[in-house]
């Protein structure tokens, strides 16, 4: 493995480099698993590996929840090329993993997808796991929606998978937080978050949220997301709206030691209909720069008043400009 792949990737920070020199790293075997593929250098990049003698496999999300088909060109793309190619798991409502594993020796585990805007435009984040029991763990789950076959992941792998295990251990982060917990996330649809949040801020957690505001939220989402960061303000917890960049990474930092970094929004489909992946963070130096670039966003972002749920002439955001493709899941 490249020493001069980092093992945090910030985005747009580090743009698509790293991945594409991730790809390019695997001799043997390439497994990649994306709710979104359409970079034009990383699709080459599989092909290259392919052509290489890499044994290949790609697994795409079919569509999304609104119906709308992003990877269709792709699919072809790969399939004309003689990648081994297949549609998520139907399982699952939406495939939201982003996942990639070479030579079952590293993986990459993402917020972004492999997507040009998300190397360019938005705030988001992908971790190198080296692990052997935790690749082990990823490969399983790529081989069980590979073969559509019913799986669960272990315990205390320090992966966090939706639809098994992703609520239970988020509440038990947020549970375990001493003194600080920094949250940045897009979504705020589930009550069981919400409460933990709340009681951690009731036993003298400094919380902070850096939301995204209205931006990539549903008409259907805005109902508890705005709320939800509404109740969070009545009791104390500082809420921003991030805006240096649109806001589509998933982290949590506790106590300045300890990280969540994965691919679902806190939101009850995320928890509980979808294939997600996450993963725990303790490695001081990767930490250290999540708290640094959180501490950025923090300082360029605005103390946030959501709007009322309910009136919907107050929603309209002029910060950035409308992206009806970039939607949160």
């Amino acid at each position: 493995m490249s020493l001069d792949i980092p093992h945090l990737i910030v985005q747009p920070d580090d743009g698509v480099t790293p991945v594409r020199q991730l790809i390019g790293t695997a001799q043997h075997t390439l497994l990649i698993k994306q709710f979104t593929f359409t970079e034009p250098s990383l699709i080459d990049a599989v092909i290259d590996r392919k052509n290489q003698g890499v044994a290949t496999r790609v697994m795409l999300n079919a569509k999304r929840s609104g119906g709308d088909r992003a990877n269709d060109s792709t699919f072809e793309t790969f399939k004309t090329a003689g990648v081994d190619i297949r549609w998520a798991n139907p399982k699952f409502y939406v495939t939201h993993e982003k996942s990639i594993v070479v030579d079952g020796r590293a993986a990459l585990i993402a917020t972004f997808n492999l997507v040009e805007k998300y190397f360019t435009l938005t705030r988001d984040y992908g971790v190198l796991v080296f692990d052997p029991d935790q690749i082990k763990e990823i490969t399983e789950g790529f081989e069980a929606d590979w073969t559509q076959s019913d799986w669960a992941p272990s315990d205390g792998s320090g992966l966090v998978w939706s639809n098994h295990n992703s609520r239970v251990l988020m509440s038990g982060f947020i549970d375990r937080a001493e003194k600080t917990l920094d949250l940045q996330h897009p979504k705020f649809v589930d009550t069981t978050i919400l409460d933990r949040l709340v009681a951690a801020a009731e036993r003298g957690v400094h919380v902070r949220v850096l939301s995204g505001g209205r931006h990539g939220i549903s008409d259907w989402d805005i109902l508890d997301t705005f709320s939800s960061l509404r109740v969070l303000h009545r009791f104390g917890i500082k809420v921003h709206k991030q805006k240096n960049l649109r806001l589509h990474g998933k982290l949590l930092i506790a106590d300045c030691k300890a990280a969540l970094v994965g691919s679902m929004n806190i939101d009850r489909s995320a928890f509980d209909l979808r294939r997600e992946l996450g993963t725990f963070i303790e490695d001081p130096k990767i930490v250290a720069r999540l708290e640094r670039v959180f501490a950025h966003d923090w300082d360029e972002s605005h103390h946030y008043d959501a709007p009322d749920p309910l009136d919907p002439a107050s929603h309209h955001e002029t910060d950035f400009p409308h992206d009806p493709d970039l939607m949160h899941e």
